[in-house]
């Protein structure tokens, strides 16, 4: 496991690095496996943003904390992980010890393309893990993201799991023709 720094618009001090790599550390002693932890600290206008990725044991932890003061933003970020990691854990200790089944969450239809043309500004590949539906709604809500892509382990086959604005779940599980 190592703990990457990067800085955009600032530079990055020994000291910076220091801090960062010590409050990270102790979050990671919770976890058996620890990937390649990054850091991203920027300055915009007056305010210090820290964002901080942790990919441990099959989930994705990240946190971003916009501060006037750059330790306080690392600490807020830092603080922001640890009840990620509280809930995470909760919900998995509530699982094992209740009688917690799978709801099924029915699919939603399928929003017609235009055929204009669209501008891609960013790719993002990562490796998808067989999890189930509420595995997948977990992982979602911890990534703080409105969507979630999945291999299904039930169906063997790639879904999205979304947040509906009345704030329940949808699923889509397409199929190829």
């Amino acid at each position: 496991m190592t703990v990457n720094v990067r800085g955009k618009n600032i530079d990055v001090t020994p000291a910076l690095r220091d801090y960062v790599e010590k409050k990270v550390l102790t979050i990671t002693k919770q976890f058996k496996v620890v990937g390649d932890i990054s850091a991203v600290m920027r300055v915009e206008k007056d305010q210090h943003i820290v964002e901080i990725t942790v990919p441990a044991s099959g989930i994705v932890l990240r946190a971003q904390e916009s501060t006037k003061d750059m330790y306080s933003s690392i600490d807020s970020c830092v603080d922001k992980i640890e009840r990620q990691i509280h809930k995470y854990k909760t919900r998995l200790m509530r699982r094992k010890y209740s009688n917690f089944r799978d709801d099924f969450i029915a699919a939603a239809p399928k929003d017609e393309a235009d055929d204009g043309e669209f501008a891609i500004v960013r790719n993002k590949k990562y490796v998808l893990r067989p999890m189930n539906v509420q595995e997948a709604v977990m992982q979602m809500n911890l990534l703080n993201h409105d969507f979630f892509v999945y291999f299904d382990d039930a169906t063997e086959e790639v879904s999205v799991i979304y947040r509906r604005k009345n704030g329940d779940y949808g699923l889509i599980a397409p199929k190829l023709k």
